[in-house]
């Protein structure tokens, strides 16, 4: 029986730290393999030249290279872009499979990244919900999906890359922090072959309180996103059961005050408009006095319909009244048109298809 070695990919920079301090290595050779890793993109140790033959014989030994593998495409163009909005299905080294989307536009190109197999929130809206949760993403399953994007990026044209990336696809991102932080300081590495802006990158939370707590204070400089769609507990409620119980409104408004104040940084409040459930109104006098408590601003996106669920997009006029309100009220709105609409774009739809 052929024994599955552990996957280098999967570890920390510490975990290969301390992994070669059991080979009896000097640390820096952490730095060099995470490079061959990260930058360089090596598919076999033997790739890694600049290691001993000694040392590339124990890792072979030791380790395997599980790299993602694609597994379908789906794109649509929208509004004459230049580019697509593309969705890609990749299978992990166990098999488990995760989504991420390239969406184009005239001014970025952004890579939308998943950081769970499934989730746990079971938010009734969300196709993600309905799969349940499987498990954490490793921080180089998480990187794995940028360079996979970025590579379909550059496939468009030769100046085509990456600028922006969110973590808004598939699971919770804050209950998975410390592979998320790991990932985004990778990403964010000077000299590698990919490097972005922490500046660039934007966390997307249901608003789990301690680790918006402890990204305040950990010296990232990622832009925070907050899902609220609904500034009423109860409400709030209905459309995410499990987030809106275990962090209520209150707690999660005085959690952004204290968040804003310590990093001097805006949240963006991301507020999905469905039809008459949150859109009257109240409703948006409600979002008005939650939002003018803290530094903020407010995105609202339409809903992007899945199969078999009651929700359904706002009109126009009503989108309308809504943005105006918040405007009288003095604060900054930004309408987000939903992209991929043609091809599911909403997360967990490919997936789930795909082991139907």
């Amino acid at each position: 029986m052929t024994v599955k070695l552990p996957n280098i990919i999967d570890l920390t920079f510490k975990q290969l730290q301390e992994s070669m301090e059991s080979m009896g290595e000097p640390s820096f050779r952490a730095t060099q393999i995470h490079q061959w890793l990260f930058s360089h993109h090596a598919s076999s140790f033997d790739d890694m030249t600049i290691l001993s033959r000694g040392l590339r014989k124990k890792l072979s030994e030791t380790f395997s290279i599980g790299q993602l593998q694609l597994q379908g495409r789906q794109e649509c163009f929208e509004d004459a872009c230049l580019n697509p909005t593309e969705k890609i299905l990749l299978q992990l080294p166990d098999n488990e499979k995760v989504e991420s989307v390239l969406i184009a536009s005239a001014e970025r190109m952004t890579a939308c990244v998943s950081s769970q197999v499934g989730c746990p929130l079971q938010c009734p809206f969300c196709a993600t919900g309905s799969m349940g949760f499987r498990r954490n993403l490793s921080a180089g399953e998480i990187t794995g999906q940028v360079y996979a994007l970025n590579s379909i990026a550059a496939e468009k044209t030769s100046n085509n890359k990456i600028t922006n990336i969110v973590f808004m696809g598939m699971g919770e991102p804050l209950l998975n922090t410390d592979n998320v932080i790991e990932a985004i300081e990778t990403l964010s590495t000077k000299n590698y072959s990919f490097c972005l802006s922490q500046k660039r990158i934007t966390i997307s939370t249901v608003g789990v309180i301690p680790e918006i707590q402890r990204l305040a204070r950990s010296g990232m400089k990622t832009k925070l996103a907050v899902s609220l769609h609904a500034a009423n507990q109860d409400k709030r409620e209905s459309l995410m059961p499990i987030a809106a119980r275990q962090y209520p409104l209150n707690e999660l408004g005085k959690s952004l005050a204290e968040y804003t104040e310590i990093t001097g940084m805006p949240v963006t409040i991301v507020y999905m408009l469905l039809k008459g459930i949150n859109d009257s109104l109240d409703d948006a006098k409600m979002l008005a006095r939650f939002a003018k408590t803290f530094l903020c601003k407010i995105n609202l996106i339409d809903y992007n319909s899945i199969i078999n669920i009651k929700f359904k997009p706002v009109y126009s006029s009503t989108r309308d009244m809504f943005v105006q309100q918040l405007l009288t009220s003095g604060l900054h709105v930004t309408v987000r048109k939903s992209y991929g609409t043609t091809i599911n774009a909403a997360c967990g739809q490919l997936a789930t298809n795909s082991t139907q």
